[in-house]
């Protein structure tokens, strides 16, 4: 997406994501990402990424509150607690009606307020996309326990919060998590490794097609601010991130985007939808600063809802 909800810096994917909603906490793991061109950590521990040319908030995302704005959870779980064999400690706050449950290959729809002993509260009011392959350990061993419409209360150790990599927080965290949905990711198109000989190409490198006409007659240009929904893969047809799956459109500034959505999103109009074909150089580069982001060539599907 074009900003950064979504992620994660400490850690690998760590959703959206953008996101493509995202909001910044102090002291958690990153979440989903979006297309924005800079990125600050998301709200999520997703690995979702979305186009945004620098970490941008989104509409739907808000800003950690205060620590005073809330009371915290009891640092110590109850003795009724379930515990697992990796430190882990959770009880079931809501029971869920699902019953299903995540595999660690699943990307999930999820909500969820983190509390970390040395820091602020974290987390969105909105849904985020986790990718559980790219999760903390934690986060995923958790929900993959859980079933849609379930809330959990869980007690983590700092190594199965944030991962262990450099920089990683080292305090313990408590970890609120309501498992929304499985949905299913968004099929990758046939043309993704190269864009179709009908496509539009640009200088740039940059090729597009409009897959559904829209019923605009204007366009936005690279300073308006555009409600969308997309999905992005790689050319192996790897989904990285999808508005689509978490259930809320992305509103984001283009010139808070990667270069190749500023570009790409201008010659739409409402209602279009298009086809981007986004070489890495216009998007987060074959080597990207942050093991959030996708590397190399990218196709984003785009839906262009409105714009001011």
């Amino acid at each position: 997406m074009a900003c950064s909800t979504g992620a994660k810096w400490w850690v690998v994917s760590f959703v959206s994501f953008a996101a493509l909603g995202c909001e910044s906490k102090p002291e958690a793991p990153p979440a989903t990402t979006a297309p924005s061109a800079a990125v600050t950590p998301s709200a999520a521990p997703s690995a979702a990424t979305a186009p945004s040319a620098s970490a941008a908030v989104s509409d739907s995302a808000s800003a950690a509150p205060t620590a005073s704005a809330e009371p915290p959870p009891d640092r110590a779980p109850p003795a009724d607690a379930i515990k697992t064999k990796d430190g882990l400690a959770m009880v079931v706050l809501v029971k869920g009606t699902g019953k299903k449950h995540p595999k660690a290959t699943d990307v999930v729809r999820a909500r969820f307020r983190g509390y970390p002993l040395g820091g602020r509260p974290f987390g969105a009011r909105e849904p985020s996309l986790l990718t559980l392959s790219q999760e903390p350990p934690g986060w995923a061993e958790a929900v993959e326990q859980m079933v849609e419409g379930e809330k959990r209360r869980v007690w983590m150790p700092a190594a199965l919060a944030y991962g262990i990599g450099p920089g990683a927080p080292k305090d313990d965290l408590v970890l609120d998590l309501e498992l929304i949905a499985i949905p299913e990711p968004p099929k990758a198109p046939p043309d993704v490794k190269a864009p179709p000989k009908d496509a539009t190409k640009l200088p740039s490198g940059l090729a597009y097609k409009i897959l559904q006409k829209g019923s605009g007659t204007e366009h936005p240009t690279a300073t308006s601010r555009v409600t969308m929904d997309y999905t992005g893969w790689t050319k192996t047809g790897k989904m990285f991130d999808s508005s689509v799956m978490r259930g809320t459109p992305l509103t984001i500034g283009l010139n808070q985007v990667i270069p190749g959505w500023t570009q790409g999103v201008p010659m739409m109009v409402a209602g279009d939808k298009m086809r981007l074909w986004i070489p890495a150089a216009l998007a987060y580069g074959e080597k990207p600063p942050r093991p959030t982001d996708p590397a190399g060539d990218l196709v984003f599907d785009l839906e262009l809802i409105s714009f001011r």
